[in-house]
């Protein structure tokens, strides 16, 4: 399975050997205001499971951001495309600690190149809780535009999204 690198992050697939980390960034409140709330231990795995498992059914998925300086897993940042979802996401989700820098900017830049690049996607989306002011902000650093809003899992998004480069130069 593929792997990513910018600057400062090691998009990579997640290992067993993540859980902790993984599970102590989801179990803090304040990073999960937005994604359902802090998640047991458990809840964490099954969350890796998921991850792994969408690179088996679609060819790419969510992958483990790793700080390259330090090692320390900061988040997950990458593609994603449930079945009923409405387009092909750019998704990210990065520990509390470690907002503020830019990783999910970066990692969500690389994510969305791969899923033009690779992928061979024509438009993709960022699903976002209203209110979520952070979340938007990367969006639009990603020159994504509110394209409307959509019911996802029983909660409303506001739907972030942009065409591939070479599509919109042609409009």
């Amino acid at each position: 399975m593929t792997s990513l690198e910018t600057e400062r992050l090691r998009l990579r697939q997640f290992r067993e050997d993540d859980l902790e980390a993984y599970a102590a960034i989801v179990a803090d409140p304040e990073t999960m205001t937005y994604m359902e709330g802090p998640r047991s231990r458990a809840r964490a795995w099954i969350d890796i499971a998921w991850c792994l498992g969408h690179w088996q059914l679609r060819g790419y998925g969510l992958w483990a951001a790793e700080e390259k300086a330090s090692g320390a897993l900061v988040g997950r940042i990458g593609l994603l495309y449930p079945a009923d979802w409405p387009g092909l996401e750019v998704g990210w989700l990065v520990a509390r600690s470690h907002w503020g820098r830019g990783l999910a900017t970066e990692g969500a830049r690389a994510s969305l190149a791969y899923a033009f690049e690779t992928v061979g996607a024509e438009h993709v989306v960022s699903l976002i809780r209203p209110g979520n002011a952070a979340s938007i902000r990367v969006a639009e650093k990603l020159g994504e535009r509110l394209e409307g809003r959509s019911d996802v899992l029983g909660d409303e998004a506001l739907v972030y999204g942009i065409e591939h480069p070479a599509r919109e130069s042609a409009d």
